[in-house]
């Protein structure tokens, strides 16, 4: 199937498939008559369960991403600064036409 555009969230979707199969478990044999059997509410049950499986890891991750984003961020926080040190060394102990063996591009 393609890939469709999102008006709900993934936990709404979840939220909504379990009322959905909860509903269709208590009145099977109503949507029985319309070819909603057993194997389409297992399947569906299954795909609700690896659903909540795949968005319980997705959670997870994101929060694993936002730790080492912090952590990415402050050593390069720190990198800048001692960066900034090293340059302001080079410009003060170097004539200008020897900053571009540092990387420094500066006019002054």
């Amino acid at each position: 199937m393609g890939k469709r555009k999102r008006n709900s969230s993934y936990a709404d979707v979840i939220s909504k498939a379990q009322v959905m199969s909860a509903g269709l478990k208590n009145n099977t044999e109503r949507v029985a008559k319309r070819g909603i059997d057993e194997a389409f509410i297992t399947g569906f049950d299954g795909l609700t369960s690896e659903s909540i499986a795949a968005n319980d890891l997705q959670e997870k991750l994101k929060a694993d991403l936002k730790v080492q984003t912090d952590a990415l961020e402050a050593k390069t926080d720190e990198l800048q600064d001692k960066y900034g040190e090293a340059k302001k060394v080079v410009k003060l102990e170097f004539p200008q036409v020897q900053w571009k063996e540092f990387g420094i591009e500066d006019k002054h």
